[in-house]
């Protein structure tokens, strides 16, 4: 007897449809072939040991499994449930009539429990897109694929429940989540404030700036002035995510198996931040499956990475492609994958290897070749891919002592979002632009020219501060923001000075100052 069981594998950010054929004829044996893999290929002892402890007997016939399409690699343990549903439907046990219209994912326990699974967001979207009616998932990952609409999906806690639907004995109920009012009730939900942080106002300053028009931005500053207090602040005055983009790192976080279980669709910006011992793989995405990095897990949100020069320059040195084309495409023998990587880069650094350098009170006991040294670690195109360099001193007693707390996230991210409104109406011809940080030169000399001061402003800085000609492009982008913050149509004088503040290390002389 043949029966046709219905499932899915994740290839890249995308799900592809299988289709679980299973033949029974006379004999004694166990056949699987369709290119799985070794965590398939072990399926056979899993199910046997279920269908044993969920009461029903393991049919001792020849049994062969075939997973089309047969030329693409079967990976991961999903392919359980819809096996063993098929075999047992070759011994009547389940009712085949039903088959054809639901798909079906999920790893058994040897006693006939479900385990979750990676990728159920976009196994639930191909679903719904082959006109399936319904799709079985485990328990675990039933809110997670329940944000697709007209679809029904069941969380399964026990094989017994998936047959008995199918037979129509114990009919389940699909779960229903109401995704726009679930995702915006825990859009403000945000673990710390900027009400928190006191002092530091010109480090807020230009977080703010960043936040507004999607800048990068790097702090540089002793141990203990706050660089990474205030960086895990960020996400909190970043504009609220939209359901599309939400939609688009669920996918991502989805197929990495790195969502809470339980959960549905992600309300708040990623923050990641990897350790300074990560390889290449682990930030960029690859391996022998391919899987996102962490700059894929922060698309949409932050990428911080702290004491940036303790970080392997071949690391960082990979990061300058998706910065500059926000994908990253993973190319090996058989396929090429593209994981989208569109995030803000935050970083911070001590200024010099024993991190006391311009200390108001500490003296540095560095040299000025061991400053430039440890300055050099970070290559030219890397910095010139952020926009904004930012000095930050520790606060004095007087500051902290003070009872009255800071601005709050919500005050500051109202001026953020009317910034990112005001970008929006500006870049609505050009749908692959959002902010003023991806503006080319061509939109620099259309939108961020300024006036004749400004510009008589901006030459007496680039030759008394000797600045990099990389700076100029930057200080335009950056003073734009600063305009659109004040709501003023054309970028003035005021707003170069403020920019050109914000292009320290790009300075000749920074490494000699205070030495």
């Amino acid at each position: 007897m043949l029966v046709k069981t219905f499932s899915a594998i994740v290839q890249g950010l995308q799900a592809t449809a299988v289709t679980i054929e299973v033949n029974a004829t006379r004999g004694i044996r166990f056949v699987l072939v369709g290119l799985p893999d070794s965590a398939v290929k072990e399926s056979h002892e899993r199910i046997l040991a279920a269908i044993e402890n969920s009461g029903y007997s393991f049919p001792m016939r020849a049994i062969t499994i075939n997973l089309a399409p047969a030329d693409i690699r079967k990976e991961g343990s999903g392919f359980d449930l819809p096996m063993a549903i098929g075999i047992l439907a070759t011994e009547g046990s389940v009712d085949t009539r039903l088959l054809n219209r639901y798909m079906m994912v999920g790893e058994l326990s040897l006693d006939g429990s479900l385990q979750p699974v990676k990728g159920a967001l976009p196994i639930s979207i191909k679903a719904r897109e082959m006109g399936f009616e319904g799709l079985f998932v485990p328990e675990e990952n039933v809110r997670e694929a329940a944000v697709v609409n007209n679809l029904k999906v069941y969380g399964v806690r026990h094989i017994n429940q998936v047959i008995g639907h199918l037979n129509g004995t114990e009919p389940m109920q699909p779960t229903i989540i109401d995704t726009r009012a679930d995702f915006q009730a825990r859009q403000g939900e945000f673990e710390f404030d900027f009400s928190d942080v006191k002092g530091q106002e010109q480090v807020k300053r230009a977080l703010e700036i960043a936040a507004a028009g999607g800048h990068n931005i790097i702090m540089i500053g002793p141990p203990g002035s706050g660089k990474s207090m205030m960086a895990k602040r960020l996400p909190s005055i970043l504009p609220p995510l939209s359901l599309r983009e939400s939609l688009e790192t669920t996918q991502i976080h989805s197929v990495a198996g790195k969502l809470q279980r339980g959960s549905s669709l992600i309300a708040q910006r990623p923050f990641r931040s990897p350790h300074h011992t990560i390889s290449q793989v682990a930030l960029v995405g690859g391996g022998a499956n391919p899987q996102p990095g962490e700059i894929s897990l922060a698309h949409n949100g932050v990428l911080f990475l702290d004491e940036l020069p303790e970080f392997q320059r071949t690391v960082l040195e990979v990061l300058r492609q998706p910065l500059e084309d926000r994908v990253i495409n993973i190319s090996r023998a058989k396929q090429t994958i593209t994981y989208p990587c569109s995030f803000m880069f935050v970083a911070s650094m001590n200024p010099c290897p024993c991190g006391y350098y311009n200390h108001p009170d500490k003296p540095c006991c560095c040299t000025p070749g061991q400053i430039v040294r440890y300055l050099n670690k970070i290559s030219g195109p890397l910095l010139d891919r952020i926009d904004i360099q930012c000095e930050i001193t520790p606060v004095a007693f007087k500051d902290i002592s003070k009872a009255v707390p800071g601005e709050s996230s919500a005050a500051i991210r109202e001026r953020v979002i009317k910034a990112r409104k005001v970008q929006e109406e500006r870049f609505r011809e050009h749908p692959a632009i959002h902010c003023n940080a991806q503006m080319t030169e061509r939109m620099i000399h259309q939108y961020a020219e300024p006036d004749a001061e400004g510009i008589e402003l901006l030459r007496m800085a680039m030759e008394r501060l000797s600045l990099s000609a990389r700076a100029y492009s930057r200080i335009l982008k950056v003073a734009r923001t600063i305009a659109d913050l004040e709501g003023s149509e054309k970028v003035q004088s005021m707003h170069i000075a403020e920019a050109i503040g914000y292009r320290n290390l790009d300075r000749g002389d920074w490494a000699e100052r205070g030495s």
